[in-house]
């Protein structure tokens, strides 16, 4: 009854404020500035957090652009597109904003003083590509940079000492090497090459010419904007002041407006509607034993200084939405490298008991790799950009040595101990061969369950699974051709997927799962307990005993999927 007031009063509300927008006059062309400054999901906040002011994130400028397709008065976007340093999943999501407004009879125009590849990649999408008088487009070539730490370390008297299951598993390489790897080249090469052909594919169509010519284009860059015009590389060349004449239609010059003003008087879609709704549960940043964590603002501290999700906060979210009968199913964001092995198993048995219940989508953002790909593992569909990380499918352990360090420092450290594997994590020394043994067996147990998780997952072999395993990182599209990903696209594919496997409207409601004070204990069977709760209206069934994996503790220092 609730939710049918609140979706009455919404539908009111909508029905009179676009009454008010048709009167209004919009206008011709809305302009949106493109920065790096884009998170692909607004920040996930709570209590006084709240309050603060929040940027634009890549889904509300997706929301915006959705407005604008569905408005008829208005002819089209500008993109005023500044370098953009993004993940490709968050170029790709913008792209394909760009192809649904064409699609829908919109024309979009790309302008920008300058073009990086980034830049360049996105604009062309657009129906227009046009740049600033003494603008420029820079290389467009791929280079990506490695550095290894293991000399600089070893001179201040650290080391890293490493295990992992296969050469392909580069995540300790930067600490440990000195060089690149025979394996870790390999993949480096294959990944690099994927991310050049997206880009050769992307010119090709977009500026209407064959593969060769584009290869042709992208590598006669840098342009200077007279070079750029004779080559095809832009329509044409123009100040920003100018675009008003130029998308002119007739005497009368464009009217453009930037979105903040514009929204006010863009006809608005329907509300969502309806008690049954998609959950949304986001997994973001490292995954940690623990509480999930989100600084109010970017940290620039690498693995400190950004979002964590945290088993004990997920697990409870997994079960919420299966606790709660108005959820009809749940789309799970991923944007996580991975982190302790132990955390992800949680995450995603907590995970498993809710798709036995619910359809459980998997949307892919940047990166999905290692323990980000292992609590995928029970969705009944995966869904990636073409350029998401993804795969990983590995461990690697190990432990700073801070010894030689200590010692130049005249800092002196006793440790008394009991048992003879009491100091296997002291990082005062290197494993001793025993230990090394040890830690060994317990990744191999770890790879083993990752392996035969994905096996019964994909619907593969063990051998299939160990094919494209070891370590090896791929792009969603390579992912897809190994069978790792179901599609390719973005969370509005994922969403939409979710609706269709619940048998929603495709208004349905998208929530975040909310928690309350109350914790909730695990359950054994997820339909039985949906059926359950159902038929006696109870809060929550009581407890049923879990049977736990024993596994390697890869929480401590270096551990980790």
């Amino acid at each position: 009854m609730r939710h049918m007031i609140e979706d009455s009063a919404r539908w009111l509300a909508w029905s009179i404020e676009n009454a008010r927008r048709w009167k209004a006059t919009p206008p011709d062309y809305v302009v949106f500035v493109i920065d790096s400054d884009l998170s692909p999901l607004p920040p996930q906040r709570s209590g006084w957090q709240r309050f603060l002011p929040t940027r634009p994130s890549l889904r509300s400028r997706l929301d915006a652009m959705e407005a604008i397709a569905g408005d008829p008065r208005v002819r089209g976007v500008v993109l005023h597109l500044r370098d953009l340093d993004l993940p490709a999943s968050s170029l790709e999501a913008l792209r394909d904003g760009i192809t649904m407004l064409r699609d829908q009879g919109k024309h979009v125009v790309a302008w920008a003083t300058h073009y990086s590849g980034a830049s360049y990649f996105v604009a062309c999408a657009a129906d227009e590509i046009l740049m600033q008088k003494g603008g420029s487009i820079g290389q467009l070539g791929r280079a990506r940079g490695y550095v290894f730490l293991a000399e600089a370390l070893e001179r201040v008297g650290l080391r890293f000492d490493a295990l992992k299951i296969a050469p392909h598993k580069t995540a300790a390489d930067a600490l440990t090497r000195t060089e690149m790897s025979a394996a870790a080249r390999e993949m480096a090469e294959w990944l690099l090459t994927a991310e050049r052909e997206e880009l050769e594919m992307a010119v090709a169509e977009g500026r209407g010419i064959a593969r060769d010519a584009a290869v042709a284009l992208l590598d006669g860059a840098p342009y200077t904007d007279l070079e750029a015009r004779d080559a095809g590389a832009v329509d044409a060349i123009t100040s920003e002041e100018d675009l008003p004449r130029r998308l002119a239609t007739g005497e009368a010059p464009a009217h453009l407006e930037r979105w903040r003003s514009a929204r006010r008087s863009i006809v608005a879609p329907p509300p969502e509607h309806g008690e049954r709704h998609v959950a949304l549960i986001r997994i973001e940043g490292l995954i940690v034993d623990g509480e999930s964590a989100h600084p109010p603002a970017p940290v620039p501290i690498p693995l400190l200084g950004g979002s964590r999700s945290g088993d004990l906060t997920v697990t409870q979210e997994a079960r919420r939405a299966l606790e709660d009968k108005s959820v009809a199913a749940a789309v799970l964001w991923i944007d996580s490298p991975g982190g302790s092995a132990t955390a992800s198993e949680a995450m995603a048995a907590a995970l498993e008991r809710l798709a036995e219940a619910k359809p459980l989508v998997v949307a892919m953002g940047a990166v999905a790799a290692s323990g980000g790909y292992y609590i995928a593992t029970p969705a009944h569909w995966i869904v990636a950009h073409p350029g998401t990380l993804t795969g990983s499918i590995g461990v690697v352990a190990g432990k700073l040595v801070t010894g030689d360090l200590l010692e130049r420092l005249g800092i002196k450290r006793e440790l008394l101990s009991r048992g003879s594997n009491a100091r296997m994590w002291d990082p005062e020394r290197p494993f001793t061969d025993d230990e090394r043994r040890e830690v060994q067996t317990g990744i191999e147990r770890t790879y083993d369950v990752f392996l035969a998780r994905v096996a019964a997952s994909r619907d593969l072999d063990i051998a299939d699974v160990q094919a494209v395993a070891g370590g090896r990182v791929w792009t969603g599209r390579q992912a897809l051709e190994r069978r790792l990903v179901d599609a390719l696209g973005g969370l509005e594919d994922a969403i939409a997927m979710a609706r269709e496997m619940a048998g929603l409207g495709e208004r349905a409601p998208v929530r975040a799962v909310e928690l309350g004070r109350k914790r909730i204990a695990p359950v054994l069977d997820g339909a039985a307990a949906i059926a359950r709760h159902v038929a006696d209206g109870a809060e929550r069934i009581a407890a049923a005993q879990s049977l736990c994996i024993s596994w390697l503790h890869m929480s401590r220092p270096g551990g980790g999927r």
